[in-house]
């Protein structure tokens, strides 16, 4: 007589189990079912970042070309879109971005017509689009501080060395010449649900979340993570958004890399 139909599947599914079970090769005779898992995916994670570093590529006139003056080393291509400026790589004293506008987004400062309202015209187009689209989710986001000349550099890093001493004045204002701002590609964004102040608070409102996950749409990168301190030299800001175009702003957030991460991987073309 033919077994009912139920036993048979039960037969069926009991030995296919077992096989599960059992499984073993020559490669992992032994190991459990998670463990072969793991060794998968180790070895998938291992091949995932050797294919980032070969398919990351950069044409020359993008890496920084430097000159090195009284022991620092000095940016010479400093249009570059995606100049690396941090505590390694300065800005010129004398430079100025040579197409600075204000753009039209809500200020923190309102009609103020101050240098801190500018930034490269590139950039600026950038900020209106994605202040716009914040805009139509919902999203209230007010910018802050954008360029920033050198002289203002000097007189906001002397601040905080006096109100908070030379070392921790280091972690949280750029030294002279090192400053994103000063490349009129960077703007700190903040919204009235922490009083339009820059602070980490930001990081858990509902502006600060939507800038984290959508800038790169725009152009944008969140400079300076949480957890890349020790690599950026910086404590984590998250209203601090920098400007590099939409097609590597894109890879960098995919990859939660740094800008430092980014050019110590990608290949010059």
């Amino acid at each position: 007589k033919r077994l009912p139909l139920a036993l048979t599947v039960m037969l069926f599914l009991s030995g296919c189990q077992s096989l599960q079970l059992n499984f073993t090769d020559e490669n992992n005779q032994g190991l459990s079912e998670e463990q072969i898992s793991g060794n998968v995916n180790q070895e998938q994670q291992t091949v995932n970042e050797e294919e980032l570093e070969n398919s990351l590529t950069l044409p020359s006139e993008f890496f920084n070309q430097v000159v090195e003056t009284n022991g620092v080393n000095v940016i010479q291509n400093y249009e570059n879109i995606m100049a690396l400026v941090n505590k390694s790589y300065y800005l010129p004293e004398t430079y100025i971005p040579t197409d600075l506008v204000r753009a039209n987004v809500a200020y923190s400062f309102g009609d103020e017509q101050v240098e801190k309202a500018l930034l490269r015209a590139e950039a600026a187009t950038a900020l209106e689009e994605m202040f716009l689209a914040a805009q139509n989710e919902g999203i209230e986001l007010f910018a802050v501080s954008g360029y920033r000349s050198y002289e203002r550099q000097e007189v906001v890093f002397d601040v905080e060395v006096a109100t908070n001493g030379q070392e921790a004045a280091a972690e949280a204002v750029a030294y002279p010449g090192t400053s994103e701002h000063q490349t009129g590609l960077a703007m700190d964004i903040s919204s009235r649900s922490v009083g339009l102040n820059l602070t980490q608070e930001y990081e858990n409102t509902i502006e600060g979340q939507w800038l984290a996950a959508n800038a790169h749409l725009y152009g944008f990168i969140l400079r300076y993570p949480k957890g890349k301190e020790e690599i950026t030299g910086y404590k984590f800001e998250p209203w601090h958004f920098r400007y590099v175009g939409k097609a590597y702003a894109g890879k960098i957030y995919e990859e939660n890399l740094t800008l430092e991460e980014f050019f110590d991987i990608v290949k010059e073309i």
